[in-house]
């Protein structure tokens, strides 16, 4: 083929991308046009010459990962998936963002195959690429050996100027500078515009400048379309591995468009049937049939398909040997691999006496990390500048650093990168990170908690500092309606156990669920040992709740509480027997573990009969109506805390036995 030739595919396949994109947003009424018709040339060169991957196997575990990060733009990964061979037909893009169809608004992981990670909250995909890039590092210090390299793919992600706005992004991107991710590679779409108009109404900054300040690798490419600069840059920044790198790729929004190029009105509006009548005669496009794609496109794409399948046989053979040279190794990457945890692991969980003395649950927790580091090497984590605090660090590990890959992170004050780098290493499937921080700050990194949720990623957050009882610190710091909003997402578990035996517990539910995330929310304050749960909690936590404590005599009502409250109401379970009212205790350290139990064994715990029943945390009262029903109450918190020493906090806001008992005396009469 003449070279001649040769770019005028390259250019209609690049138009076929365009047009698909268009037809996709036109058909359906709804979506971002502008983006795709801009980074349609960027993003052909990307998936047709310089990412490896194999479109005939999607889950391929060295692929290289491509990460949308400005999932608005989705017709375009739609287009690329389409076109290079992936299980997307050309009926699903017709069905673009319409019930059912694999094609959502936004790109969703395991919805549509090719797609690594759920994108739209602008910065979250570029914060999910830095994890990626982490797992990368990881994987492969713990896997390769001088004779065989199993793991030594790159990250690709397209970010937008919205993307870079985030606060997320400069937190995670910051951290990959100073991590010198040199696998991660960014393709920043400077369009210079917004839903409101130029950039320039509110981002004057020069992102160059300051990617290099991170300690990035930075290059520009002043057309978006100059294929040859765009390839140029791409093999440099492959051949970059001591720093991530960025290419500035100025482009311009709406390419083609008459009337709409290199304004906001192409960014989230269909064009309009007269502007795409005009759009594809400047571009020299068939106006019929919609969704067209010239056989030569799909060749385009033929020597990507044929060399990811290619690359994935060497790789393939290579594990044979890998597996012949270091079988234990071997093995250990395939159990990884299928997410399984190691037969027995749960043997190394401690156990806590009774008499072993007070101990904060977050203390437990750290107790309960060493102990299981070992058994479960896919652990990795840390906190966000609070390792001491959160009692997360493992004991013997080293530190994951510009220089080294152990499982000990220091995350830095970023608890928003932090969660959406814990996605982006889960989503390799071989790792299971923790992190940490106090429960108030929560807050900061919600967003990347729901994406973990909507993902179904098996990271577990460990939450410390979890209520008033925290003390001085004040009402800044003391959690509130963070436990309620932490539940109130769907697909994520919370648990908050009661001591030192329910956290072990909580842990061994953290680990084995593998079907989303899990929060743990655990006490600066000490809290004892209790005898019950070392005889009930092993069963019992892992369902939610459970009974922990039966009275004698005919039951008359239940006291229902978590976390640190539970010791508050076995004493006044204690003195309300002293009074002839006989109250059982429920331990209840998760809500949604509880309701996924089946309807006999909620009854078992709470049966329906008795229905003077009184609830008791340290936080918002909302949400514990469904378990106490009408006729019973709620020992919760309306207000923001106080600043004040632990005794005065239980005095003042009644988390006391007399307090408690008198609570409950009421709801008898």
């Amino acid at each position: 083929m003449s070279q001649t030739a040769a770019t005028d595919v390259r250019q209609l396949t690049i138009n076929t991308i365009r047009f698909l994109a268009v037809d996709m947003v036109e058909e359906a009424q709804s979506g971002h046009p502008g983006a795709p018709m801009g980074q349609a040339a960027m993003a052909y060169l990307l998936w047709s010459k310089h990412l490896r991957h194999n479109p005939a196997n999607p889950g391929w575990a060295n692929r290289d990962r491509f990460v949308l990060s400005c999932g608005h733009a989705s017709a375009l990964i739609y287009s690329l998936l389409h076109l290079s061979g992936y299980d997307l037909s050309l009926e699903e893009l017709r069905a673009f963002r319409q019930w059912g169809s694999k094609t959502p608004g936004h790109p969703e992981y395991r919805h549509t195959a090719g797609v690594e990670t759920t994108t739209g909250p602008l910065g979250q995909g570029i914060s999910n690429a830095v994890g990626m890039a982490i797992a990368e590092r990881l994987l492969a210090s713990t896997f390769n050996r001088d004779d065989f390299s199993v793991i030594d793919h790159r990250v690709w992600a397209i970010a937008s100027d919205g993307d870079l706005m985030e606060g997320v992004a400069s937190e995670a991107c910051s951290m990959a500078g100073h991590l010198r991710l040199g696998t991660l590679n960014v393709l920043y779409d400077d369009n210079r515009i917004s839903i409101d108009g130029p950039t320039d109404l509110s981002f004057s900054e020069n992102v160059g400048q300051r990617f290099e300040a991170y300690g990035w690798h930075v290059q520009t490419v002043d057309d978006g379309n100059d294929l040859e600069a765009l390839d140029a840059a791409m093999e440099i920044a492959k051949s970059e591995t001591r720093r991530p790198s960025m290419i500035v790729v100025r482009t311009h929004i709406g390419y083609g468009s008459p009337n709409k190029q290199d304004s906001s009105a192409a960014h989230g509006s269909p064009l309009g049937a007269d502007e795409v009548t005009a759009t594809k005669r400047a571009l020299d496009w068939p106006l019929e049939p919609r969704f067209h794609v010239p056989d030569e496109a799909r060749e385009a794409f033929a020597d990507c398909r044929e060399s990811g399948a290619r690359a994935e046989a060497a790789w393939l053979e290579q594990m044979t040997g890998y597996a012949t040279s270091h079988p234990e190794a071997a093995a250990e990457f395939e159990r990884r691999s299928k997410g399984e945890l190691r037969a027995g692991w749960e043997q190394s969980l401690p156990d806590f006496a009774p008499d072993s003395g007070p101990m904060a649950t977050r203390s437990a927790s750290g107790k309960v990390l060493n102990a299981i580091c070992a058994a479960v090497p896919e652990l990795a984590g840390g906190s966000a500048d609070l390792t001491g605090s959160t009692n997360t660090w493992l004991d013997g590990e080293e530190v994951f650093s510009a220089t080294g890959a152990g499982r000990n992170f220091y995350f830095g004050v970023r608890e928003h990168a932090m969660g959406a780098a814990m996605n982006g290493m889960a989503l390799s499937g071989m790792l299971r990170p923790y992190g940490a921080t106090f429960l108030i700050f929560s807050d900061y990194m919600r967003p990347s908690i729901r994406l973990a949720a909507l993902m179904g990623l098996p990271v577990i957050y460990v939450f410390t500092h979890d209520s008033i009882f925290l003390g001085e610190d004040g009402p800044t710091h003391q959690p509130i309606s963070q436990l309620l909003s932490l539940r109130s997402i769907p697909g994520l578990t919370v648990l908050r156990p009661a001591d030192a035996n329910e956290t072990a517990q909580a842990w061994r539910a953290a680990l084995e669920n593998r079907k989303g995330p899990t929060a743990l929310s655990l006490t600066r304050q000490k809290l004892p040992v209790l005898a019950e749960t070392a005889e009930h909690g092993p069963a019992g936590v892992g369902r939610g709740a459970y009974v922990l404590s039966e009275p004698t005599g005919d039951l008359q009502m239940i006291l229902i509480a978590t976390g640190s409250e539970v010791a508050l109401a076995l004493g006044a379970q204690t003195e309300l027997a002293e009074r002839g009212v006989a109250a059982r205790v429920v331990s209840m350290p998760s809500w949604e573990l509880f309701d996924a139990q089946d309807a006999s064994y909620r009854e078992s715990v709470l049966p329906s009969a008795i229905d003077r029943r009184l609830a008791i945390e340290a936080a918002t009262p909302l949400g514990w109506e469904r378990y106490v029903g009408p006729r019973g109450a709620i020992h919760g918190i309306d207000g923001f805390g106080a600043s004040a020493p632990l005794k005065a906090l239980e005095e003042n806001y009644g988390y006391t036995v007399p307090r408690v008992v008198e609570k409950a005396l009421a709801l008898l009469g």
